[in-house]
């Protein structure tokens, strides 16, 4: 095979995932290069470093010493500014110019604020890159007052750490409810129960008019209602993908890059992965942008076989969220708020615990779930719900008795043939179950 060219534009998961698959391909045959605004390193575990519990060392995946191991050409510190598609050519923002036989779009996305006066002001963060970690790290102390603008799930990676670091933390969110694509309103009544009851204050349904330096701290000014003060603001308002500088390129991009089932976009030499990559979404068979960690980890996989020559195809992406506050787990996957499929549900208050299913026959198409980390219906299910949803499985009668108890997984799921490897340890082995014998 002659000596190809690789060029990566991202040193995030799916950019990393790429080039270790293409390494395991040719063992060091071909050319890769990096390019990476930034150092590699793991977005996943900043909220560990914004708790102080682990080093910034500790953030970083790829040292110079493995990038050297992978035999990879780093540009750190360096974005892609322009792309020649037709001439196959990168420049980069230093006038450095990059010849390609193949390239991966994997620049990630960033976070964007509120819209409203006073939102880049002094002393207002977003929490996405490490830069933006440091920066909310040297400001929050015991007994700040932390006014998260944003109860959507960026929101809730960092809430453990604000909390644990003894600040006042209060949440501010638009939409009526928390979490507003993550659960449903009753999933979302319990969660908020369950966080004021951890001393944290929820305004939802309120409109931000604008931010004002004030004798008092930050002052935050609504539609409707009192203003409230604070000493840290962090704006988690959503993100949108880095793909400014694909203008001109040819590339077609919709919300995302375009991409088909083997991650190629409109341009056979040119893939894409990660945040970037609109791709099929796994259950509803439609374009979907898939913003999470998951999804870039199997996009780089993927992609990155593909330029080594390999041809992988790829099913579609799950769309999934699962996040911990206080002791609580909150997960959501696949088409969990569809209008259309039919639908069984149970809430149980006095366990804290609320489940979800969404069915399309006897297919489970969806799920939502809410629990205790220490409930082991919890533990042990969120992974059996995911691998039902993912897999597709029919579950035929048993669909019958999920629809009486949604809280009663773990037999459907050992009778459905599910992947043994997402059961825990102390089911693995023990019988299917008959249909016909459920109680």
């Amino acid at each position: 095979m002659a000596r190809r060219r690789h060029v990566i534009v991202g040193g995030g998961t799916a950019g990393l995932n790429a080039i270790t698959t293409i390494r395991e391909q040719d063992a060091g045959a071909s050319e890769i290069a990096l390019v990476s605004a930034e150092p590699p390193y793991s977005r996943m575990v900043l909220p560990y470093f914004l708790g102080r519990r682990i080093a910034e060392s500790h953030v970083f995946t790829a040292t110079p010493a493995r990038l050297e191991a992978l035999r990879v050409q780093p540009y750190l510190g360096r974005k892609a500014q322009s792309l020649d598609a037709t001439a196959r050519r990168l420049t980069l923002d230093d006038g450095t110019v990059l010849d390609y036989d193949d390239l991966l779009i994997a620049t990630g996305s960033s976070a964007i604020r509120a819209p409203v006066p006073g939102a880049d002001g002094r002393g207002l963060h977003s929490f996405w890159t490490l830069e933006q970690a440091r920066r909310v790290v040297a400001e929050i102390a015991p007994g700040s007052r932390v006014i998260l603008v944003g109860a959507g799930f960026i929101a809730f990676t960092i809430l453990n750490a604000i909390l644990d670091l003894e600040a006042r933390l209060t949440i501010v969110e638009i939409a009526p409810q928390i979490l507003p694509r993550m659960i449903d309103r009753t999933g979302a009544e319990m969660v908020e129960g369950w966080l004021r009851r951890h001393g944290v204050e929820i305004h939802t349904g309120v409109t931000l008019t604008g931010i004002e330096e004030s004798p008092e701290g930050k002052r935050l000014r609504f539609q409707r209602g009192e203003d409230l003060l604070a000493d840290v603001v962090i704006m988690a308002t959503g993100i949108r993908p880095n793909l400014e500088w694909l203008a001109g390129s040819g590339v077609a991009v919709n919300r995302g890059v375009l991409v088909d089932d083997h991650l190629r976009s409109s341009v056979p030499t040119i893939y894409a992965a990660g945040d970037v990559a609109e791709g099929r979404d796994l259950v509803t068979g439609e374009p979907a942008l898939h913003a999470i960690e998951p999804t870039a980890m199997e996009h780089g996989r993927i992609a990155g076989a593909n330029m080594a020559g390999d041809d992988v195809a790829y099913r579609g992406s799950l769309l999934m969220n699962i996040v911990e506050v206080r002791g609580l787990e909150i997960a959501s996957f696949g088409a969990w708020e569809a209008q259309t499929g039919e639908t069984s549900a149970m809430l149980r208050p006095e366990r804290s615990a609320y489940r979800k299913l969404v069915w399309d026959g006897d297919r489970l198409i969806g799920a939502m779930i809410v629990g205790k980390t220490n409930d082991i219906w919890t533990t042990n299910d969120v992974g059996m719900l995911k691998g039902l949803v993912q897999s597709g499985k029919r579950l035929g009668p048993w669909k019958a008795h999920l629809h009486r108890n949604p809280f009663d997984l773990k037999r459907a799921f050992v009778a459905s043939g599910t992947t043994a490897s997402l059961l825990p340890r102390t089911l693995l082995g023990r019988p299917s179950i008959p249909a016909e014998q459920i109680p």
